[in-house]
């Protein structure tokens, strides 16, 4: 869970879940839910004066410092591992836990019977859709009805809100409909096929009569399901939204993960092994000498290891040289050779020598041969 909470009101202005540890998708969400008023958002939000934030690498992310510096919003970058600075939110932290999840099936910190570590039955765990609901349920609970300490005169967060004198800022929401996207940075055009990005078709029902228009893409940095096209003439004209065409189903992705799963598996159990392969034990000694290692290897098994190494490199599978390269064309320039560039010509002028026919004798002491 992702949220942002009012200081003074105390009231949870955005809120975002995520099945898995919290990105900075999760903290762009909650914040475009934090500034925007609009249903089912509003009526908490607008745009803050000032952002304090812990120092985690999600939030401190360079597309959250672009989201809010696009608004010129002040970030203070509280030091880590200082709970006490940021002690509105982690109240809140505390609360959902002891007043909501607790009370919930599937909870991991129940105190249980000695010897009892078995978790709940899966059919008891709540699905994915209505557990955001409850938690849904239960901050539009503490917005209206709960009492939190800290609020002046024992108001509910939302009374502290609308009694709040402070003017609001709110952000039009054409800016917010496209908060926190990021421009491709190329000029592409609208085929048969929709739009092309990252070796990908993206296709909607509004391209039709579009085909060859140049456009730009911007998307979101945390998913790819969809894309917003935009007029590469008129940046600021949305054509509209595209979404990822042949889009794998829900039994696709499963056995997918269920490949993915057993390969990571396969390649931990292979580095473990390996791990305790390299990691090389010797005997104790009483007397000086050389250490002996505990397991011996012959020579006959180092070299089917080896081999077994060698037939699973591609690279030394290749075998480069077997078919050798066919010479360039004629009109190619080619590189001068070893020879020609180190090594000058030099003519050779030794003399032939042949029998005198006149004196049968042998050739003079200085000739050449």
């Amino acid at each position: 869970m992702t949220w942002f909470i009012g200081v003074a009101s105390k009231v949870i202005v955005g809120v975002a879940v995520t099945p898995h540890q919290p990105a900075r998708d999760a903290v762009l969400a909650a914040l475009r839910t934090g500034i925007s008023r609009a249903a089912p958002y509003g009526p908490y939000g607008g745009l803050p004066g000032r952002v304090r934030v812990d120092r985690g690498k999600d939030f401190l992310s360079g597309a959250v410092a672009k989201a809010l510096g696009g608004f010129a919003v002040p970030v203070d970058d509280l030091p880590a591992y200082k709970p006490y600075r940021k002690g509105t939110v982690e109240a809140l932290n505390g609360a959902v836990e002891q007043m909501l999840l607790v009370s919930l099936p599937g909870y991991t910190r129940r105190a249980r019977p000695a010897q009892a570590h078995r978790p709940d039955p899966v059919e008891n765990l709540l699905s994915y859709p209505v557990f955001v609901k409850v938690l849904l349920d239960w901050v539009a609970w503490w917005n209206a009805e709960h009492h939190p300490s800290g609020v002046p005169d024992g108001m509910t967060p939302r009374e502290a809100w609308e009694a709040d004198p402070t003017p609001l800022e709110d952000v039009p929401e054409e800016q917010l409909a496209f908060f926190a996207v990021e421009d491709d940075g190329r000029i592409r055009r609208i085929t048969t096929n929709g739009v092309a990005w990252r070796r990908r078709a993206y296709i909607a029902d509004w391209m039709v009569g579009y085909v060859g228009t140049r456009v730009r893409l911007r998307y979101l940095s945390h998913y790819d399901g969809q894309i917003e096209v935009f007029s590469a003439e008129h940046p600021d004209r949305h054509l509209g939204t595209a979404y990822l065409a042949e889009e794998a189903t829900l039994e696709q992705r499963r056995a997918l993960a269920s490949v993915r799963e057993r390969k990571a598996r396969a390649l931990k159990a292979d580095l473990k092994a390996a791990e305790k392969l390299s990691r090389t034990r010797y005997t104790a000694t009483t007397m000086p000498a050389a250490p002996r290692p505990r397991r011996s290897v012959t020579g006959q098994q180092a070299q089917e290891e080896i081999s077994r190494a060698q037939a699973g490199d591609l690279a030394a599978r290749a075998l480069p040289d077997l078919i050798p390269p066919r010479e360039p064309p004629p009109g190619w320039a080619r590189p001068c050779s070893h020879l020609e560039t180190t090594v000058p010509s030099v003519t050779d002028t030794t003399d032939t020598l042949e029998p005198d026919d006149h004196t049968g004798t042998e050739p003079a002491p200085d000739s050449k041969e």
